[in-house]
């Protein structure tokens, strides 16, 4: 089976754009594939598309919908080693982390499918002796996704999977830079055998455009965005005239904090894995290191050795821990706020630069020792290869430092005082706390954050939620 496409897919057809645009290997630079871009008008024909649709999907039985997520994950399953290369070479990433998001995406459309069978109503006591309550829960309607190019396939079956499980039909726009992953999502979800109209991927150069489209549309019922906070609070502010729910998995700010009773070595593996798993790309990745100042120079120096020896190169290759930055923006970003914390008085321990030619996109991981709150690596999400690490006294000071931000996405710790760690994980402002593992991301959790962070939670037995509105029905007369 052929999965590399490079038309859209609007009502189970793949279409052409009036022009195409150049999808490019971030580690060499090399072309991958030229890919037909839409305009907002044939966003407009997939949003009817998936409202006409979504008069028959809904009456899907919860068994007969289920059946058809669970063929769409075993193709999945059939296909993740070519998924894995078609999402390591638009996106870069080393080709074992591509096969583990491919899993990692495949298990969402597997778990809800099984939780299709599960959207329960309630019955309630009525407030009469001749009146009876019901309630039922229904599929919002026509939903509309927006996803992120760090992970171009789990990004999308995260949303996808729920909505298509409660009923709804969606329209995905995924990011210009990697759409090659959606677009072979599309291919097997054919196969699969959803209706035309149920699932449509509408690609373009054109991200504002789109995004006003599936804003102002008043077909659309439901918009879920995950990027940065900025361009989220844009797309809510468009949602207002026509009340729409949306769910928001915006940027972060995570901190990591290390104290004195903690297991120094786990702490050390737990802070690479969060830290520098897709070159430090992800919105849940540590942002500040705070380590307490009794084991802070041994923290430092295993810590500096394990990211010495993490393998930096062609994602495809085998043994590279570190592929490269998505575009040349980023490498610019994360220059500048080294730059800035050591003008302002931060240690380079290692990395700081880019690899290889001048054009590389492979920045070396790094190490900014003596970090302080006035640096941008304090206040700013890096979204790169960059750790500073900041020492700290007490368990009050790191608490308020490590929430001192707008953020409040994912937060992580190591320690072994059972009392204290009830403290912190209470005291941390975040949707989602980490305690003594560097890795939280799961099917079976509810992945979200507040604040800044946004609000919704994907994954888990409240992953329907968003996609699902409560009818409440009031019997009069039952004498």
């Amino acid at each position: 089976m052929n999965l590399l496409k490079t038309k859209s897919y609007i009502n189970g057809q793949w279409v052409s754009g009036k022009s195409r645009f150049a999808v490019t290997n971030p580690y060499d630079h090399s072309l991958v594939a030229e890919v037909e871009d839409m305009s907002r008008e044939q966003c407009r024909t997939a949003i009817q598309a998936a409202h006409d649709a979504f008069k028959i999907w809904k009456k899907y039985s919860a068994a007969e919908k289920a059946t058809i997520l669970k063929k769409w994950y075993d193709l999945q399953m059939e296909h993740a080693e070519t998924l894995a290369q078609l999402l390591t070479l638009e996106q870069g990433k080393p080709l074992t982390e591509a096969l583990g998001e491919i899993k990692y995406g495949a298990s969402f459309v597997e778990w809800f499918a099984e939780e299709a069978r599960r959207v329960y109503g309630d019955t309630i006591p009525g407030h009469k002796r001749n009146i009876r309550i019901t309630t039922i829960k229904q599929p919002v309607g026509v939903v509309a996704a927006i996803t992120p190019w760090n992970f171009p396939s789990a990004m999308i079956t995260r949303k996808v999977a729920p909505a298509l499980a409660a009923g709804c039909t969606v329209v995905i726009k995924p990011p210009e830079l990697t759409p090659l992953s959606a677009l072979a999502l599309a291919e097997l979800a054919d196969q699969a055998g959803f209706p035309p109209g149920v699932i449509n991927i509408v690609v373009s150069s054109q991200a504002s455009e789109i995004g006003k489209e599936m804003c102002a549309n008043p077909l659309v019922r439901k918009l879920s965005f995950t990027g940065s906070t900025r361009v989220g609070k844009i797309l809510m502010k468009q949602s207002v005239d026509t009340v729409k729910k949306v769910s928001m998995e915006l940027g972060g700010n995570a901190p990591f904090i290390v104290f004195d009773d903690a297991d120094i070595d786990a702490a050390v593996q737990g802070a690479i894995a969060s830290k520098y798993r897709n070159a430090g790309q992800t919105c849940v990745c540590t942002n500040r290191l705070f380590v307490q100042a009794g084991i802070h120079d041994a923290f430092l120096a295993k810590y500096t050795q394990a990211v010495k020896d993490l393998a930096i190169g062609n994602g495809m290759e085998e043994g590279i821990n570190i592929g490269p930055m998505i575009e040349e923006k980023a490498v610019v970003s994360v220059e500048k706020v080294v730059k800035d914390a050591l003008d302002k008085g931060g240690k380079l321990v290692t990395g700081g630069q880019r690899v290889g030619e001048e054009d590389s996109l492979l920045f070396a991981p790094t190490i900014i020792a003596d970090a302080q709150r006035g640096m941008q690596v304090f206040s700013n999400e890096i979204f790169g290869p960059i750790t500073p690490i900041f020492k700290f006294k007490t368990e009050e000071e790191v608490i308020e430092l490590a929430n001192d931000t707008p953020y409040g996405l994912a937060a992580y710790f190591y320690g072994k005082d059972y009392a204290k760690i009830w403290r912190v994980a209470e005291a941390l402002e975040y949707g989602m706390v980490g305690i003594n593992t560097g890795m939280i991301s799961t099917t079976v959790a509810p992945f979200g954050g507040i604040k800044e962070s946004g609000f919704g939670r994907e994954g888990s037995k409240y992953g329907m939620d968003d996609y699902l509105e409560i009818k409440y029905m009031c019997w009069g007369g039952v004498e």
